[in-house]
């Protein structure tokens, strides 16, 4: 027999990261271009399944299944913000075109599009 707040617990957190992951998908659908698409499923996406798996590790209230749950959610933290990132930057390089409303491109003074190389304003670009 499970205890009525570990229910009313695993359904909040099934509520709540059904509701991000909802969140997400309508960004997808919605936002005008790739790299704002990426920025609606990385944050609400992972927080979503990490609340989701967050909500079987309370079910099942197993140390075993607990610390999966926990090492799982780790690993969804740490390598979806970096795999968003990398498809970004990836995108950018293949000129992929920016939503018109973009206020502002960071990278464009840069990111030189002929060599593909990204400098970061520490070092001297050779204007020839």
């Amino acid at each position: 027999m499970t205890d009525p707040l570990q229910e009313l617990i695993t359904a909040t957190l099934l509520l709540l990261g059904g509701g991000l992951m909802l969140i997400a998908a309508i960004g997808i659908v919605r936002l005008p271009d790739l790299l704002t698409r990426m920025h609606a499923t990385t944050k609400a996406g992972t927080l979503g399944a990490a609340l989701t798996i967050a909500a079987v590790a309370v079910h099942f209230a197993d140390a075993a299944v607990t610390a999966r749950a926990v090492a799982i959610i780790l690993f969804i933290v740490l390598t979806a913000p970096v795999a968003a990132h990398v498809i970004g930057r990836a995108s950018y390089f293949a000129c992929v075109s920016l939503w018109q409303g973009t206020v502002k491109d960071e990278l464009r003074e840069h990111y030189d599009p002929e060599s593909h190389v990204l400098y970061s304003g520490l070092e001297e670009r050779d204007e020839e």
